[in-house]
């Protein structure tokens, strides 16, 4: 029995403003791999008229931390960013630098959890049971067999109804198709 990864994703997020500067991200969960994928930073709607930076601590806080400035927001300019594509391993720290926000923090928590092949095949019977379902469900239309568009020939009753009913009834008058009509003799 193999074992995979699949990928399980959980919404995660955090406010920075004037009372609460750093937020962090991280995991003590050493047997699976985690990446906060970022998705935006917006600022509140209280957020004064001043710029806020915000700058990403990467590392777990020794000397060797760097600090990098990731956005630049302001209310009036850019209030929201887009920083779609942007993957981070943990941990992670977001820093209000400047501004007192409130500014908010969207992301994504992948982590890969382990996935046994026999799982896998189980979710995959699982799948081809319910299409199974889904065809014997819906009914199959069962086509004339006199062919589709063609009238049936009336039987031997049904002529002498129709005559029958000529009293009443006058008689059906069709059209001829493709042909000119015929000039009257004189």
């Amino acid at each position: 029995m193999n074992k995979t990864e699949k990928p399980v994703s959980i919404l995660w997020g955090c406010e920075l403003n004037a009372t609460n500067k750093e937020e962090s991200f991280k995991t003590d969960d050493t047997n699976h791999q985690h990446q906060l994928a970022l998705r935006t930073m917006c600022l509140g709607h209280t957020a004064k008229d001043e710029f806020n930076i915000v700058e990403l601590v990467t590392g777990d806080g020794s000397d060797r931390a760097k600090a990098v400035p990731i956005a630049t927001l302001h209310a009036k300019s850019m209030p929201t960013v887009n920083l779609s594509g942007l993957d981070l391993h943990p941990p992670v720290t977001f820093r209000l630098k400047n501004g007192s926000g409130p500014v908010f923090v969207g992301a994504e928590h992948v982590a890969l959890e382990d996935y046994s092949d026999e799982e896998e095949e189980e979710e995959m019977d699982e799948e081809v049971e319910e299409e199974e379902e889904d065809i014997e469900e819906s009914p199959v239309k069962k086509v004339a067999k006199n062919g589709a568009g063609k009238r049936k020939k009336p039987e031997k009753g049904e002529d002498e109804c129709e005559a029958s009913d000529g009293e009443n009834n006058p008689p059906k008058k069709g059209k001829a198709r493709g042909r000119k009509p015929l000039a009257a003799k004189v």
